[in-house]
C-alpha cells in the first residue's frame, strides 16, 4: 500500500455528504447563475470531495435583493426584540442538540481537531445565545432637562448586513456575525470562505427550523475577489463585517470607501506574549503551547512571537521545545489529536515556505517537516525558532500556522519595544507575578486586547478587535449592537418653546 493509499484509508469521510453545495436565496437552494462551480478539498488527502456553487455578481444581486425585500417589507425588523429573542434561542438549541454533527463535518472540512471542533460549534450556540438574551436587556440612554426637555436614543436596525467569514474556525465565526445582526433585526448576506464552505450550508435548515422569515438569511458561496468583492461593492449593501487577512481588508476599505458603507474589520495578528523571570514558567509554558498550536495555529491571536526574559530564556526554550516535540499531531476525527491538517495545500505551502525562511533566521529547537507518518495531507510538525532578530521576517509576517519565534530581551522597555515592533496589534499576553509591571505594561502595548498570566480566554461581553493592521472597529458585546444598528437621537420639548426669533424687528418696520 501507498503512502497515499495509507492517508486515504486513514481519513475519516463523514456520511451524508452532500453531492453538491449550493448558494441560499430567498429561502431556496439555488445553483449559481451561469452554473458555475468551484473544487472544495479535505485536507487530509487533497481530493475533490464535493464542487460548490461559484457565485458571482448575479448571484450577490439576487441575494442582496431578497435580503432588502424582507427588511423594507417583512416581519423581522418589525418584530418586538422579544419575539426575535425567542427565535434566536431556538436557533442556539437546535445548534447545541447538532453540536456533535456540526464538529464533525467542520473537522472533515477544515482539518480542525475534533474536539475543538467541538469546543467550536458550542460556542457558536452560546453566540447565539448571548445575542438573544442582550437585544431584549439592552438599555439606551435618556436625559432629562426637567420641565424643558427629554432626549433619548431610539436604535433601529440598517438594513442588509454583508458577512464575510474566514476558513480557520467558520462555523462558529459565522455565528459571531449572524447573532448580533440578526438580533438587531438586519437581514444578512453571508459570504464564507471558499476553503470551508460545508458548515456555512448548514446553516439554511438551522435558520428555517428554528423558525427565520424567509429572505432574512442568504449565503452565497464563492471567491473572494468575485462574490465577496461583489457583495462589498453592492450599493444596497450598508454595512459590511469581515474577518481575514490585512491585505484583503484594504481592498475592502478601499471598495466600500465610494459607498461610504460602514465597516467593521477583525484582520490579521502577530501577537507577542512577553515573560519575564518571575512569571510561573509552568503556567507560561502551558498557556504559549496552547496559544499558537491551538486551531492548528490557524488563528488570529496566535502569541507566535514569545518574548522571554535573558534570566529565564534558556530554560524557557529547552523546556518549550521539549514539550512542543509532545505535541500530538493526527488525523482530524482523532479525539486524542491535538494539531491536525491546515486546511488547504495552498496554504500548507505558504506555511512551509515561511519555516524553510526560518531556517535562515533562527536557531529551529523542534518540528521544521512533516510528522511521521503522513506523508501526504497538509501535516506540519509544531515548529520552534528561538534567537529570531525583531528584524526576521518569521518574527514580522503572519504565518497562521503552527510556527512559533522566540526571541530574548533584557529590560522591560526592550521587551515593549519588541512587543510593539511590528505593523500588527491584535492581541497581547504578559506573564509575570508583578502585578504593577503587569497593568503598565498592558496599558503601553499596542495591541486592541491584553490577557494577563492567561491564556485566549474572553468573556463575550468585552469588545473584540485590533488596532494598526489588524483592524478597524470592534465587535462583541454592546460593541456589535452598536456597529449593527443605527443610534437616533430624538428631542421632545416640554412646555413653552423657546425659540430664537428671527426677523421679528424686519416685519414690524415694514408695517
Amino acid at each position: 500500500m501507498t503512502d497515499t493509499d495509507t492517508a486515504v484509508a486513514s481519513r475519516h469521510v463523514p456520511a451524508g455528504l452532500p453531492e453538491r453545495i449550493r448558494h441560499y436565496i430567498d429561502g431556496e437552494s439555488v445553483d449559481s447563475a451561469d452554473g458555475d462551480t468551484f473544487d472544495v478539498l479535505d485536507p487530509v488527502s487533497n481530493e475533490v470531495y464535493v464542487r460548490a456553487a461559484a457565485g458571482k455578481r448575479a448571484d450577490v444581486d439576487r441575494a442582496v435583493a431578497a435580503a432588502r425585500r424582507a427588511f423594507a417589507e417583512g416581519p423581522w425588523p418589525r418584530m418586538l426584540p422579544r419575539e426575535r429573542s425567542r427565535i434566536l434561542h431556538r436557533i442556539a438549541d437546535l445548534v447545541e442538540s447538532r453540536d456533535a454533527r456540526l464538529a464533525e463535518l467542520e473537522s472533515f472540512d477544515s482539518g480542525l481537531p475534533i474536539t475543538q471542533a467541538l469546543g467550536q460549534a458550542r460556542r457558536a450556540a452560546e453566540n447565539f445565545r448571548f445575542f438573544a438574551d442582550l437585544i431584549v436587556a439592552q438599555v439606551d440612554d435618556a436625559f432629562k432637562v426637567p420641565g424643558r426637555q427629554v432626549n433619548y436614543v431610539n436604535r433601529k436596525p440598517i438594513g442588509v448586513a454583508g458577512l464575510i467569514t474566514p476558513w480557520n474556525t467558520p462555523f462558529m465565526l459565522e455565528s459571531w456575525k449572524l447573532g448580533p445582526a440578526l438580533a438587531t433585526g438586519n437581514t444578512v448576506v453571508l459570504k464564507p470562505a471558499e476553503f470551508t464552505p460545508l458548515s456555512a450550508s448548514l446553516w439554511a435548515g438551522i435558520f428555517e427550523e428554528a423558525g427565520l422569515p424567509q429572505g432574512v438569511f442568504n449565503l452565497v458561496h464563492g471567491l473572494g475577489e468575485e462574490a465577496g468583492d461583489a457583495l462589498v461593492r453592492h450599493p444596497d449593501v450598508p454595512l459590511i463585517s469581515f474577518t481575514g487577512e490585512s491585505r484583503t481588508g484594504q481592498v475592502i476599505f478601499a471598495n466600500a470607501a465610494p459607498h461610504l458603507k460602514g465597516l467593521s474589520m477583525e484582520l490579521g495578528g502577530k501577537s507577542p506574549a512577553v515573560v519575564f523571570a518571575d512569571a510561573d514558567l509552568d503556567a507560561a509554558v502551558d498557556a504559549t503551547i496552547f496559544g499558537v498550536f491551538s486551531l492548528n495555529g490557524e488563528r488570529c491571536t496566535a502569541g507566535s512571537r514569545i518574548l522571554v526574559e535573558r534570566a529565564v530564556y534558556d530554560e524557557f526554550v529547552e523546556r518549550y521545545a521539549a514539550q512542543a516535540t509532545r505535541v500530538r499531531v493526527g488525523f482530524p476525527h482523532d479525539p486524542a489529536t491535538e494539531v491536525g491538517a491546515l486546511v488547504h495545500p495552498e496554504h500548507y505551502e505558504k506555511v512551509v515556505s515561511y519555516i524553510e525562511i526560518g531556517r535562515t533566521e533562527g536557531r529551529l529547537v523542534a518540528g521544521g517537516g512533516r510528522p511521521a507518518g503522513f506523508e501526504t495531507g497538509n501535516f506540519v510538525e509544531p515548529t520552534v525558532f528561538a534567537d529570531v532578530p525583531a528584524d526576521a521576517r518569521i518574527f514580522q509576517e503572519e504565518i497562521f500556522g503552527p510556527v512559533v519565534a522566540i526571541t530574548p530581551f533584557d529590560t522591560e522597555a526592550e521587551a515593549l519595544a519588541l512587543a510593539n515592533g511590528t505593523k500588527y496589534g491584535l492581541a497581547a499576553y504578559i506573564w509575570t507575578n508583578d502585578l504593577q509591571r503587569a497593568h503598565t505594561f498592558a496599558h503601553a502595548v499596542e495591541a486592541g486586547m491584553v490577557w494577563l498570566n492567561s491564556n485566549n480566554v474572553r468573556d463575550l461581553r468585552t469588545p473584540f478587535g485590533g488596532v494598526k493592521a489588524s483592524g478597524l472597529g470592534h465587535e462583541g458585546g454592546t460593541r456589535s449592537i452598536d456597529f449593527y444598528t443605527d443610534q437616533q437621537a430624538v428631542h421632545i420639548t416640554l412646555g413653552e418653546v423657546h425659540n430664537p426669533t428671527f426677523g421679528a424687528r424686519r416685519a414690524e418696520e415694514g408695517r
